[in-house]
């Protein structure tokens, strides 16, 4: 099995994080992991995570972890950044925001990334004037779209890339977005943490009703979401989509990179698998090439270990992913 000309499946160290919190380690050293085991050959990373001296690590570090990973057969392949907004508790000037990011771009491009990432509609009034200093490091700026940040609720944003049609700024697609069904794990914390009964069950039975959204704003705005599980809760209004791959086609021809985004491996009923076969499926209709990452989000939760997960996750979507038809033979099939 082989994954279709252009598309390179790679994995992200923030899926290590419960260990670099343990700090038994260094960052780099663990994310050079992930090429060492042979899961991955091209590596996301996140630039606050990796080095102390964020927002401009020293760069004879950045370089000799590029020169230790080279040796390993891997590479980077896109590197999370970040724009601090305040600057104690002053709202930062767009001048100070691309101050703040620049060192960020210059690191990245000396750990041999193809690219950065940020938030969708973050860089803002800058994404103009970045486009010449993405030129000059030869890097692709990745805005990211996940959960509920479909083309319908952030159309400004999305007409945004579209209108600078430039290959240096490009959508990067988190399918988390394409949610058929919460993760099997966070339904069982949130039943232990005492969610209400009728929530819980539509939670699990209607996660795609629209009226299953209303009833979730409800609780929160009741102030009855139970303490323990608060801080999960929240993802059900932020990281967790519950839109179908169609509701994202004016969107597929901006595409340069996707996070296949998991939280548990539970895939009795395909909750899992489906999403993966949906954009799988969708990006050679549209003649897709960039890189799709493993980036497990279920850590937050669980306590299952970082590299078993992501070489799981990985063998399942290299599976589901091989041997897609081309975007040209797709079209003759349609067209009979």
């Amino acid at each position: 099995m082989s994954l279709p000309p252009g598309w390179t499946l790679s994995a992200s160290a923030f899926n290590l994080t419960p260990a670099v919190i343990r700090a038994e380690r260094t960052a780099p050293d663990l994310a050079l992991t992930l090429v060492e085991r042979g899961d991955a050959s091209a590596i996301e990373i996140e630039l606050g995570q990796m080095w102390r001296g964020f927002p401009a690590p020293e760069t004879h570090e950045v370089e000799a972890f590029r020169a230790r990973l080279a040796a390993a057969g891997g590479r980077v392949s896109i590197v999370g950044v970040s724009i601090d907004e305040y600057d104690r508790g002053r709202r930062r000037t767009d001048a100070e925001r691309r101050a703040f990011l620049e060192p960020q771009l210059r690191a990245a491009a000396s750990a041999g990334a193809a690219g950065v990432r940020l938030p969708i509609g973050q860089a803002g009034a800058m994404l103009d004037d970045l486009v010449p200093l993405l030129e000059e490091l030869d890097l692709v700026l990745y805005e990211e779209a996940q959960g509920h940040e479909t083309p319908a609720a952030r159309p400004e944003a999305y007409a945004r890339i579209a209108e600078l049609d430039t290959p240096r700024v490009r959508l990067l697609l988190d399918i988390s977005m394409l949610m058929p069904a919460l993760p099997v794990t966070y339904l069982e914390r949130l039943e232990r943490g005492g969610i209400p009964a009728d929530i819980a069950r539509r939670l699990r039975d209607e996660w795609r009703d629209p009226a299953t959204h209303d009833a979730v704003v409800g609780l929160l705005r009741s102030g009855h979401v139970p303490r323990p599980v608060h801080t999960l809760y929240m993802n059900l209004l932020v990281r967790f989509g519950r839109s179908r791959v169609q509701d994202l086609a004016s969107a597929l021809p901006l595409l340069g990179a996707v996070h296949l985004k998991f939280w548990d491996l539970d895939d009795a009923d395909d909750r899992v698998s489906d999403p993966l076969r949906d954009v799988g499926a969708a990006l050679a209709a549209t003649g897709f090439t960039g890189t799709l990452c493993s980036e497990w989000g279920g850590q937050e939760w669980l306590d299952d270990d970082p590299w078993e997960m992501t070489s799981r996750h990985l063998a399942l979507a290299g599976a589901l992913l091989s041997d897609r038809p081309s975007s040209a033979s797709l079209q003759r099939a349609s067209a009979q």
